[in-house]
């Protein structure tokens, strides 16, 4: 369900882009990887996901802009965490030397402040907030002649809202003022998610991004004057 409506927003914007672009509105999309971790556990390993999703630019003034859209496909969490128990003693059994990944799958929306130096290089930073879709705690275990894997659903262990800071910096391509951009931003959470008694969980993640400028006419655009 929540792949559909990824791709849903998805196509919507790949049709509507060219009427969102206006003169003070850069419209596209945004993917690429990331890697997340956990804060708050120590032996979290990072755990490498890939985002997709639309941006907004909104001109301010001169080179000034507001950031914005939404990751609708974003995972935050970690791996290589040790495994807890599930209150089956078969299962914990099999399972206690094994490995816990836990995937959390979020809508992201960042808003930033955003500034740009001769329409090339910019950085902002801001706040980013998230509403958490589904999670999913991953145990895996090597034995029994080859490897074990057991996924369950994990909502009722995470809050809905996430929320932290976040910056980066770019460099757009071209040196016009809605052209393709590379990327990098770093999100630090400040909300701990765990409703587990005991256990606290603040996400972070680190992002290399690509963003795409959708029915703009992008070889056709000015060199920015401002």
């Amino acid at each position: 369900m929540a792949s559909t409506s990824a791709k849903s927003q998805i196509l919507i914007s790949l049709i509507f882009g060219e009427t969102l672009n206006t003169p003070k509105i850069e419209f596209g999309l945004v993917g690429g990887w990331n890697q997340s971790n956990i804060l708050t556990i120590p032996e979290a390993k990072a755990l490498n996901n890939f985002n997709l999703g639309f941006y907004f630019h909104i001109l301010v003034k001169n080179n000034s802009y507001i950031s914005t859209g939404v990751l609708v496909k974003s995972n935050v969490g970690a791996t290589g965490l040790k495994p807890y128990s599930v209150g089956d003693s078969t299962f914990d059994a099999i399972y206690e030397n094994g490995v816990l990944t836990k995937k959390i799958n979020c809508f992201y929306v960042p808003i930033q402040y955003h500034y740009r130096l001769h329409n090339r290089w910019y950085f902002e930073g801001g706040i980013q907030l998230g509403l958490r879709n589904k999670t999913n705690d991953i145990f895996n275990v090597d034995g029994y002649g080859g490897q074990l894997e057991y996924k369950t659903n994990a909502q009722d262990q995470y809050t809905r809202i996430d929320a932290g800071l976040i910056g980066g910096l770019g460099y757009k391509l071209k040196k016009v003022q809605k052209s393709t951009s590379i990327g990098l931003s770093y999100y630090y959470g400040l909300v701990d998610m765990s409703t587990v008694e005991g256990v606290a969980i603040k996400n972070t993640s680190f992002n290399v991004y690509v963003k795409i400028p959708i029915g703009t006419g992008e070889k056709k655009s000015e060199p920015n004057k401002q």
